[in-house]
């Protein structure tokens, strides 16, 4: 697999916050004690399941009910969508169980082109398809007998609650949203974090996805670019060593199926331009009247995203900064992420 280096502006880079030079090791640190990704519960029943998409393409998901479930009841229902770039083992299926626990029906699903869903190629980048899986999932619930489908809510991680918002615009049967360390893709890969990349660093990335268009349709491999770094150096970026403490060590490591080596959060250089068409938050406000909850850390480096759509969104809306919380944090650290909260909102919002 060829990655090419950083080619988003390099994001990472562009925010860090320069640490002093004895910090700057190269070995990753220690596994929070709280980080709990790869958590198996006790209390519920796990179904591996396929659904279709509106494009007949087969997505993938587990299916998360309570062992005390009377299926001849109706129970809400909650869609978790996993970090863009991950798969659904990772963070998603720690939330659908923590919430399955609490007696909702909850369904982690893998976003197409990634994890056991279909898409081809693979890595690739199609914001529209990744919001259809959202509603591809809301089909699928709603053939089960012992969902009310008046009640179904979506619950979206990292880039997929910039994706579940995208999709809760254009599809009314998503009752409530939810989104926790939100990114807005768009904006991400358009001006960077914090605005720092600029608009003739924008070109060269439309640049370098074009020519490699000619390179791919000539028959030559796919590239991939930006995601997670695969080995820590003394000039790594805090940001690229949060990422790193996640996705490359055992804390988060997954490695999909099919695949090889740990291809995760790296998508093809020709379809990650996609993103600059990207813009999930306008008309955010025609969401309402259906309850939004924006959930991010006090130190994350994404939280602007969280904050400018919670300015934008109508109400009802809410913003929860979780204090000490960085961004990746709260993918996994079962002792900072307010699964309480999340359940509060759930349970008012799709009585």
């Amino acid at each position: 697999m060829k990655i090419l280096p950083r080619l988003l502006g390099s994001l990472a880079a562009a925010l860090a916050l320069t640490l002093p030079a004895a910090s700057q090791a190269a070995t990753a640190p220690a596994i929070p004690a709280d980080a709990d990704n790869f958590y198996k519960s006790d209390k519920l029943v796990m179904e591996k399941v396929t659904f279709p998409n509106l494009y007949k393409m087969e997505m993938a998901g587990d299916l998360f009910l309570p062992k005390d479930l009377d299926k001849s009841k109706k129970y809400p229902a909650i869609i978790v969508g996993h970090p863009m770039g991950a798969v659904k083992e990772q963070s998603a299926v720690l939330y659908a169980q923590k919430l399955a626990e609490q007696g909702f029906v909850t369904l982690a699903m893998d976003l197409a082109f990634w994890g056991a869903s279909q898409g081809q190629p693979r890595n690739a980048v199609s914001p529209d398809m990744y919001a259809e899986t959202f509603s591809a999932a809301v089909d699928f619930l709603d053939t089960l007998p012992y969902v009310d489908r008046e009640r179904i809510g979506i619950l979206g991680i990292c880039g997929s609650g910039s994706f579940a918002i995208s999709a809760a615009k254009i599809d009314p049967r998503l009752k409530a949203l939810a989104t926790v360390s939100m990114y807005d893709m768009g904006e991400a890969n358009r001006s960077g974090l914090k605005h720092a990349q600029s608009v003739e660093q924008r070109k060269k990335i439309l640049e370098a996805a074009a020519r490699q268009r000619d390179v791919e349709f000539a028959g030559g491999e796919p590239v991939y670019t930006s995601g997670t770094v695969h080995r820590l150096t003394p000039e790594s970026t805090p940001i690229e060593r949060e990422f790193y403490d996640f996705y490359r060590t055992p804390r988060g490591e997954v490695t999909p199926p099919g695949m090889t080596d740990r291809t995760t959060t790296h998508p093809t250089l020709t379809s990650n331009v996609k993103f600059m068409n990207f813009y999930p938050f306008n008309d955010i406000e025609t969401i309402s009247p259906r309850p939004m909850l924006f959930i991010t850390g006090e130190k994350a480096h994404s939280r602007e995203f969280s904050e400018d759509a919670f300015r934008r969104a109508a109400e009802p809306k809410e913003l929860v900064v979780v204090p000490g919380a960085g961004h990746v944090d709260l993918y996994d650290r079962t002792g900072l992420i307010p699964f309480a909260k999340l359940t509060e909102f759930f349970r008012t919002s799709l009585k």
